[in-house]
């Protein structure tokens, strides 16, 4: 049987109308509990103004919005299945003879093309008030400078000691295990961000909380020239993890640029586990949303023989968030490299995909 273009139309705009509708409510209880936890950790701050936390909750509300997006996609599949069930639009259909394939392949193609704007278009949106709100976050609440920064041009670091002198570092970093630094540069400067120090390194090695330096030559503004002062150690409370966990986090970097950062990393010796696994995973978006219509659509169908609203709701709701709990799982492990990234990435949409297509198989004569 052709599939009628004017049948799948309708089916299409049911279910988008129900997607956003489901996508407006969950985005406003989000946008509403991160500002009242915006509240709690800035409670204990001075001056920090009730606007400016809005607009730190505004702008995590895309990347709010990116998260979100499955769980929309399986409440708004289960309430548009729901009312052309209960207008006997899905009966009539299934009478002259429309599959359950048919009759979702409109609701599966929404939602594949959704997934996909969504990582292609919508991403770099997200990304960059993502990065906004960090930046926020860490100056106003945590109260922490800046990430580290890896650019072609070699690695930037920031550190500070208890006397309150900071430091920007910068030199080449050498692949291998920790972190070495050719031709590095430090910076000191004081409370009122003057210049005190300047050390100049053909080499500088991380280890033990300290920096060490060889060939190095010293320099102050009082004196009129540097002096060779050979092996040198800085104290410093920095270490490879913290270097490495602290650089930007995958959520802040578009899809777009994504490759080109796990490259980059890769090539500086660093770990691009978890980034590599975040890039797997928005590759892996679009069918993960396929995927929770055809779970929507097991209790959408059974609930239409059984009866019983409230029992499909909370059944697919449950199920939606046992598979966001098991999705945190895979990448827990993905990030420790327990397991490979392509598997901890892709499981989640295969095993959905799989579970829903082999119950409804079951269900239905195929």
């Amino acid at each position: 049987m052709i599939f009628p273009t004017t049948l799948f139309g309708y089916i299409g705009r049911q279910f988008l109308l129900w997607f956003l509708a489901s996508f407006a409510l969950i985005l406003g209880v989000v946008f509403l509990g991160d500002v009242v936890e915006l509240m709690r950790r800035a409670a204990g701050l001075q001056g920090v103004r009730i606007g400016t936390l809005a607009q730190m909750a505004l702008l995590k509300m895309p990347f709010n919005a990116q998260e979100v997006m499955p769980f929309a996609v399986l409440i708004g599949s289960i309430l548009a299945l729901r009312q052309l069930t209960k207008n006997q639009e899905l009966v009539i259909a299934r009478a002259a003879g429309v599959s359950v394939w048919q009759f979702l392949a409109p609701a599966i193609a929404s939602a594949f093309i959704i997934g996909v704007m969504g990582v292609t278009l919508f991403n770099p949106v997200a990304a960059r008030t993502q990065r906004d709100y960090t930046q926020f976050d860490n100056r106003i609440l945590r109260k922490i400078g800046d990430s580290p920064l890896l650019t072609t041009k070699g690695l930037w670091l920031r550190q500070r000691d208890s006397d309150g002198v900071e430091a920007i570092i910068h030199g080449e970093r050498q692949p291998g295990t920790g972190v070495l630094l050719d031709d590095a540069t430090f910076l000191f400067f004081d409370q009122h961000e003057q210049v005190i120090r300047r050390i100049d390194a053909q080499r500088a090695q991380l280890d033990d909380n300290r920096w060490l330096l060889s060939d190095a030559w010293d320099w102050y503004p009082t004196d009129h020239a540097s002096k060779a002062v050979g092996q040198l150690d800085i104290p410093s409370e920095l270490t490879t993890q913290k270097i490495e966990q602290s650089f930007a986090s995958p959520e802040t970097i578009s899809f777009w640029a994504l490759p080109g950062f796990i490259d980059l990393l890769e090539k500086s010796g660093f770990s691009a586990q978890r980034h590599r696994l975040y890039f797997d995973s928005l590759l892996a978006r679009p069918f993960l949303l396929c995927s929770m219509v055809l779970i929507a659509a097991i209790f959408s169908l059974r609930i239409q023989r059984r009866g019983g609203t409230t029992t499909m709701l909370v059944g697919g709701v449950t199920s939606g968030f046992i598979l966001y709990f098991l999705s945190d799982v895979a990448f827990a492990l993905g990030s420790s490299a327990t397991i490979p990234v392509v598997l901890a990435a892709w499981t989640p949409a295969g095993v959905s995909t799989l579970l829903g297509a082999t119950i409804l198989l079951h269900l239905e004569d195929g």
